[in-house]
């Protein structure tokens, strides 16, 4: 699905498209709609700026218990590829 804004109501906004779509991703990601993955690819930035961009707003990060699993899981892979 494709959303489409039309240049009128960017103008009408005073943003531009880049901007919109950081503004977006700001609002999903800190009503939690959105995890940090996503937001940053909405944003089309990368984690560690979006992740400042977070901070100069004082949002704080959202970090569940199934994060820390999946990044524990990936640290064990990448353990294990870098003995072999």
């Amino acid at each position: 699905m494709s959303l489409i804004i039309s240049d009128e109501i960017l103008q009408s906004a005073r943003m531009t498209e880049e901007g919109l779509r950081r503004e977006i991703a700001v609002l999903l990601f800190q009503k939690e709609k959105l995890t940090f993955g996503q937001a940053s690819d909405l944003s089309r930035m990368a984690q560690v700026d979006f992740m400042h961009l977070l901070g100069s707003r004082r949002i704080p990060m959202h970090y569940d218990v199934e994060e820390f699993e999946r990044d524990l899981e990936t640290l064990e892979r990448l353990d294990k590829i870098k003995k072999t």
